[in-house]
């Protein structure tokens, strides 16, 4: 299991960690916060585009391809939903869309070009968004500071 702890700093700064690693979140300035790191959405974008490269170079490892390198851009952006052709979408309004450019180099063939394609869309990061995830929200209440 992954595990991920978070505590709200000063602001809307949040220092996160694993346990091994500490790092910030924050807003923009002009969303009210101090912009002392990524911000949230930043942050998911970040996991899938480690994701994606990381899968992709174990893949090329494991089949023995040639990978020289592989770069990702993720954008994020809310669009409406009239205005998406291909999503099935019986709602009006927003709906939330990531487009991805992933860039591979090496000395590959056709059929591994097509493989590899499919291979960037398959890191569990992308799956887990792609399929949507079950949650199981909890809150918890505790005195306040003294």
């Amino acid at each position: 299991m992954t595990r991920i702890t978070a505590k709200l700093n000063q602001g809307m700064a949040v220092q996160l960690s694993n346990g091994r690693h500490e790092w910030l979140a924050d807003e923009p300035l002009a969303a009210g916060g101090t912009d002392t790191g990524p911000d949230p959405y930043e942050l998911l974008l970040s996991s899938l585009a480690a994701c994606t490269c990381v899968t992709i170079a174990w893949y090329c490892r494991h089949k023995g391809l040639a990978l020289t390198s592989v770069s990702t851009t993720y954008d994020f952006s809310r669009i409406h939903a009239d205005d998406c052709e291909d999503c099935d979408v019986p709602e009006k309004g927003f709906i939330e869309q990531i487009t991805s450019n992933v860039h591979i180099e090496g000395d590959f063939d056709e059929s591994q070009r097509k493989r590899l394609s499919q291979i960037a869309q398959r890191c569990p990061v992308h799956k887990t968004l792609a399929h949507g995830v079950k949650f199981d929200d909890n809150a918890t209440f505790g005195p306040g500071p003294d």
